[in-house]
């Protein structure tokens, strides 16, 4: 794991080391350099210079036994810069660094021998150091989880795309690829947590026919039980509608599902997309309009339908009228609190035997995203991309998916081995591709030096934690980790080509 995310307490108002199994010191926040010397910063330090005999063990002795400690504070006596004795009250939580288990150790102040307690303000910093150290641990398992599952992610999906219809396989390679993304969520969640702050998510004017597409061509190359008939009808001049990307993409493929249950072993789902200018507020049964532009997705089917009597509860948590364990009652109670918190509104409309009709509505600009012709079915390229992350088997799984649509790729492991191929003058590339996070050089960092290199030189930018800002999102691309070898691909070409919006005539 990167030494810079796992240590992320330079602020605190105590001592904290990043320490070895053998006590060497790795990393020091300034105030564990002002209590015990510039020696602890110099990456040479040990702890067995500062340790007391009346400790009783060694420091090998007390990271061997880390474990028994990392419930409570462990008192530990150390010596200062001045040649003081001072009693501490500490903490360790084992984790790991550049690949290496490593322990993190953190250091308060003993309460006085005559109150036999630690004071109240001390009780409170041990309480927030607890809570930082399991943060820290959640941060770090978050952060590899993701990279786990970006190159699971990427393998399965690169395969999917190349293997026919009716590989016996394929079945099973579509549930890896459906578990990949469950435990994706996971991590996400877990990332959400170790970060302790309401996350805000950037929405970016998009095409709404653009995630309809990719939906519809994941249940045409699934394996179904039944034969169901497409029927795209999507507005060539879509109005730009602003919204979360992911999160717009689960809601419609949930809406795709429930119309492809209510089907029966021969049906039929329309799939339609207009613009709406309404001069006035308007109520489509249930959802509420103001005046404004939208645009509307709305998808039919000719199943079952829904009966009258159960129609005004379909959006209500946990109801549900489909038996089985599987069935929560959540999925349109999901799709409403997505669209409703992008300040739309879901209506549905239906007569039992006719089947239904699902119509979302989107707050919308009256101008228009070009997708400039990038579609699942045009994903390949000839241009040199430079791939940059930490992590080798991320380098290994974007090689594999770029190089086999065409591309010509380049990788380093870190931010500095990336500018030495630059520096090259028979080096020519077309695309950086960077982790955010990232031991010595940050992404961030890497990508200002190639700003100032060239300005040709397209950016995107990806993460498993860090999410970007609004600046960040207006000068750079973003791929959320993990990501299918779809998602790839799909930024890559809008990267390459980047989409323009042109104002409504």
């Amino acid at each position: 794991m990167k030494s810079d995310v796992v240590f992320a307490l330079e602020n605190a108002a105590w001592p904290a080391f990043l320490v070895d199994g053998a006590g060497k010191v790795r990393r020091a926040n300034p105030a564990a350099i002002q209590a015990f010397g510039a020696k602890t910063a110099s990456g040479s330090a040990s702890l067995s210079d500062l340790w007391l005999a009346e400790n009783g063990i060694t420091p090998e002795q007390f990271f061997t036994q880390a474990e028994q400690f990392r419930k409570s504070l462990t008192p530990l006596k150390l010596m200062t810069e001045g040649s003081v004795s001072v009693a501490y009250q500490a903490s360790v939580c084992p984790t790991t660094a550049d690949g290496e288990k490593v322990f993190l150790l953190q250091l308060l102040p003993a309460a006085p021998a005559s109150e036999g307690k630690v004071p109240t303000l001390e009780a409170g910093l041990a309480h927030k150091q607890k809570l930082d150290c399991a943060l820290q641990l959640a941060r770090t398992v978050a952060l590899d989880f993701n990279n786990a599952l970006t190159s699971i992610l990427g393998h399965t999906s690169l395969i999917l795309s190349k293997l026919e219809p009716g590989t016996p396989w394929r079945s099973s390679l579509v549930e890896v690829e459906k578990s990949a993304a469950k435990a994706a969520e996971i991590a996400n969640d877990l990332a959400a947590f170790s970060r302790q702050e309401k996350e805000i998510k950037v929405q970016i004017a998009g095409n709404v026919n653009v995630l309809l597409q990719r939906n519809v061509e994941l249940f045409q190359t699934a394996k179904l039980d039944k034969k169901i008939t497409w029927s795209l009808q999507l507005e060539r001049r879509l109005y730009a509608a602003k919204f979360d990307e992911a999160k717009m993409q689960q809601a419609l493929l949930k809406i795709i599902e429930n119309a492809m249950e209510a089907l029966g072993s021969d049906g039929r789902i329309i799939i339609q997309t207009k613009n709406l200018d309404l001069t006035q507020p308007t109520q489509d049964r249930n959802a509420q309009l103001a005046a404004g532009a939208y645009v509307c997705v709305e998808i039919t089917d000719n199943g079952s339908g829904i009966e009258a009597e159960v129609l005004p509860r379909i959006f209500e948590p946990f109801f549900t009228t489909k038996r089985g364990s599987k069935h929560r009652g959540l999925g349109l109670a999901f799709v409403y609190g997505i669209v409703t918190n992008h300040g739309g509104g879901v209506a549905v409309s239906s007569q039992p035997g006719t089947g239904a009709s699902v119509r979302v509505y989107l707050p919308a600009d009256k101008k228009f995203v070009k997708d400039n012709g990038v579609h699942t079915d045009d994903l390949t390229g000839n241009q040199t991309i430079l791939m940059v992350d930490d992590e080798d088997l991320l380098l290994t799984m974007g090689q594999a998916i770029l190089s086999a649509y065409g591309y010509r790729v380049l990788i380093a492991n870190n931010g500095q081995k990336a500018l030495d191929l630059l520096a090259k003058p028979d080096t020519r590339v077309d695309l950086l591709i960077t982790d955010l996070v990232m031991p010595g050089m940050s992404g961030r960092e890497l990508v200002e030096h190639v700003r100032h290199l060239s300005a040709d030189i397209r950016i995107l930018c990806t993460s498993g934690y860090v999410r970007p800002t609004s600046r960040e999102q207006e000068d750079n691309e973003y791929l959320q980790k993990p990501f299918t070898s779809q998602e790839l691909l799909l930024k890559v070409k809008h990267a390459l080509v980047p989409a323009e919006s042109t104002p409504v005539d």
